[in-house]
């Protein structure tokens, strides 16, 4: 069981204040000593994090303009000891010449620190986090992170800018995909699990462990009208129920690191917010990592219209708590002059030059600085047959089968005329997802190839695009029509295109582009019998042809197996066990919508609008497909909801159990949730909130008692004093297959 009881660890302050220490460490007598020596330069060059200029890197082509600086003036810089890591560079030939200069040619031998995002894989490339989160299997998410680190650590790389932990509720946000979804039990789990798989269980110093960097902190999900790097005015009870409690699992999990937001926190821009950075993550929380900025994080106070100009922003940035500046320069250039002019204390600058060192020490760089930078073990790390079939079960089990009506899924693997149609089908496109820097679409698999490689007669299989993704392909309908008419079944794999998901890119209307919702209307009239395969990033309004369709399957991006691991699907090979990490809207216009929204005072209930309840006048106000949704390729039933008492004492326990059956002919992998409604509390609570979750296998036919244990702190809140508070009074639970059906419920009461 996963979730019941955890609630403990999050709700007494003391708990929570010794794991904040997790990774609060003294600093040594080296990094004491280096601090000694430093003249204040060198240490605001420790503090100074810039993109590498290596040519042909990834800085050249990933990062903004600006980002390309000459790499021998990079390695000048590096030698002056005006420098104190780099980010996204390529690979151990490139971090060695670097880190030679640093070692072998600076005054005080100082090594780099190699950092990159390496959000969902290396060359090996995972599932896009959202899509993974589905899987509801932290354990998994812990052995792709451990692949991704293992791959990136032999390319040189110390330090990953992920994972990103933020609470993602409106779907037309853009950078939900590197997060676990809308829930916050889910994205406690999640973020934890990440930690753990890039960070590894050897330690920092282990030559395939990286640093871990929670990010972004805080409330980055929450911009306004899900428009990236907009304000975010949430309250103070807001962000301690919902926001702070996946980063609070990160640093439990020992993450090493924490990366400023680019919003503002009602007014304060989070790089330059004391309260976020410094008195509530050193002071309450007594948290002694690492903290970096965003991308020129510091020098956007000025566009914020927060500081005045950039020796203000770094200025700002710096006595708010940011360690490190990301890009920007502006710590190299004007720290110096803001200590000797007396504005910033050099007490200040030693505690963030002393964080750095003490990072660069933990990950062994003094005793070793060579110890991930080795051109031979990066050859032979690298896509390996393990990472591989890690990367198509991860892929596997991140798909959702939205709606299978008639069991049209699984198709045969013989006797049957396939048309694979969309502009999703065939070409090494469009596979790995957003946010990957060192993968490729080419080195990945596509849904046609993964088909043909599972019929037992590929001359079976036409594949037909039929539209691109914004744009009609001349003739391409008439293709694609007369593709359908000749096939016993059609898969049509339409969705969005990489570029319209990932970060700046917010979209206003989340649904599947007119043009392949043209494409779908065409073949729709063919009467032939449709499977949708979704390439996508967030939740989707879906429409029309694709919604009407009998079977349709969230593949979202899955990376270097993505066609291997949706035939698999498509073909019964492996039964479909994902659920939605995030809600489906009916429109786009509900957005931001989740399922642990307030009731208001007047809710709207039933299944018609009634006048002067909460609902919009197109729709009730609730998900198309809620979070938590997934079939199986069973027959899935719930049923006899037991409770072991229904008074819960202040020191007790309570048991809740449901049975649940499989009657159909095909083994099943079900998720089994629980949930909970505080009915009356001094704060007004979410209509429902996930408090558990178990996975269970189910052979045809057979039936499985679930039992979850619900203790005192599973029922903690945030009062009205802003601190953990559990009120006795009656609570609903139901266990369900999703957070807006039903299952089994029934009651308990709190003494």
């Amino acid at each position: 069981m996963i979730g019941a009881g955890a609630a403990a660890a999050w709700a007494s302050s003391p708990a929570r204040a010794l794991m904040m220490q997790a990774t609060e460490g003294g600093i040594s007598a080296r990094v004491r000593d280096l601090i000694e020596k430093m003249t204040v330069e060198e240490k605001a060059g420790q503090v100074t994090l810039m993109a590498a200029a290596w040519a042909g890197g990834a800085a050249t082509t990933l990062n903004p303009a600006g980002a390309s600086s000459n790499f021998e003036g990079q390695l000048e810089e590096t030698r002056k000891g005006r420098l104190g890591g780099v980010f996204n560079g390529n690979g151990a030939t490139m971090a060695k010449r670097m880190q030679t200069a640093a070692v072998r040619e600076s005054r005080l031998k100082v090594p780099l620190i190699f950092a990159a995002d390496v959000i969902h894989g290396f060359r090996t490339v995972f599932p896009m986090p959202l899509a993974e989160a589905g899987s509801f299997d932290p354990d998994l998410a812990r052995r792709t992170a451990r692949a991704a680190a293992v791959e990136a650590s032999a390319a040189g790389i110390d330090w990953n800018f992920a994972p990103m932990v933020d609470i993602a509720r409106d779907q037309r946000w853009g950078r939900g995909i590197e997060g676990a979804g809308e829930d916050v039990l889910l994205g406690r789990l999640m973020a934890a699990a990440r930690v753990r798989g890039f960070q590894g269980d050897r330690g920092l110093t282990a030559d395939d462990a990286m640093a871990a960097c929670a990010k972004h902190f805080a409330a980055y999900g929450a911009a306004e009208s899900g428009l990236d790097y907009n304000s975010v005015d949430v309250s103070e009870r807001t962000l301690r129920d919902i926001y702070f409690p996946p980063f609070e699992a990160a640093f439990a999990a020992g993450a090493a690191t924490t990366m400023a937001s680019f919003n503002e926190l009602s007014g304060v821009p989070a790089t330059a917010n004391k309260w976020l950075l410094t008195d509530l993550l050193r002071r309450e929380w007594n948290w002694g990592g690492l903290v970096v900025s965003d991308y020129t994080g510091d020098m956007e106070l000025i566009d914020h219209g927060y500081a005045a100009d950039e020796r203000e922003a770094a200025k700002l940035a710096f006595l708010a708590g940011v360690d490190m500046s990301m890009q920007s320069g502006f710590y190299i250039r004007h720290l110096p002059d803001l200590v000797a002019k007396g504005e910033v204390p050099m007490t200040r600058l030693d505690e963030a030059a002393g964080r750095v060192l003490a990072l660069k020490e933990k990950l062994g760089l003094f005793d070793d600085p060579f110890r991930r930078i080795d051109p031979r073990r990066e050859k032979t790390r690298i896509r390996t047959k393990a990472h591989l079939a890690l990367a198509r079960e991860a892929a596997a089990k991140s798909i959702v089968l939205l709606k299978n009506d008639g069991d049209l899924l699984p198709l045969p693997r013989s006797g049957k005329r396939i048309a694979l149609i969309g502009p999703f089908v065939q070409g090494q496109r469009e596979l790995i997802g957003p946010w990957n820097v060192y993968g490729t679409d080419a080195e990945a698999t596509d849904l046609l190839t993964g088909v043909r490689a599972s019929v037992s007669d590929a001359s079976l299989v036409t594949a037909v695009d039929g539209s691109g993704i914004t744009e009609p392909l001349p003739g391409g309908i008439e293709a694609a029509v007369a593709a359908a008419n000749a096939a016993d079944v059609v898969v049509l794999a339409v969705g969005e295109a990489q570029n319209m998901s990932g970060e700046a890119q917010s979209r206003t209307d989340i649904v599947v582009p007119p043009a392949q919702m043209a494409l779908a209307e065409a073949v729709a009239k063919t009467g032939k019998p449709i499977v949708v395969v979704l390439r996508h990033g967030r939740g989707l309004a879906l429409h029309g042809a694709v919604l009407d369709a009998p079977a349709i399957l969230a593949a979202w991006f899955l990376g270097s197996e993505s066609g291997s691991a949706t035939a698999d699907i498509l073909f019964g090979v492996q039964s479909p066990s994902a659920r939605l990490p995030v809600s489906f809207p009916v429109e786009s216009g509900q957005s931001p919508y989740y399922y642990a929204h307030k009731s208001t005072g007047r809710p709207n209930p039933g299944d018609k609008p009634e006048p002067y309840k909460a609902h919009f006048r197109e729709t009730l106000n609730r998900a198309r497909f809620p979070f938590g949704h997934g079939l199986t390729y069973g027959k899935i039933a719930y049923a006899g909801l037991e409770g072991r008492g229904t008074t819960l004492s202040a020191g007790g326990q309570i048991e809740v159990a449901a049975t649940i059956t499989n009657s159909g002919t095909r083994e099943a992998e079900e998720v089994v949730q629980l949930y909970i409604r505080d009915v009356t509390a001094s704060i007004t609570r979410p209509v429902r909130q996930l408090k558990a979750f178990r996975k269970v296998r189910l052979a045809p036919g057979a039936s499985q008692r679930v039992a979850f244990t619900l203790k005192r702190a599973d029922l903690t809140f945030i009062g009205t004093d802003l601190k953990p508070i559990v009120e006795p009074g009656r609570f609903r639970v139901w266990i369900a297959p999703s957070a807006e059906t039903e299952g089994v419920s029934g009651e308990f009461t709190l003494a």
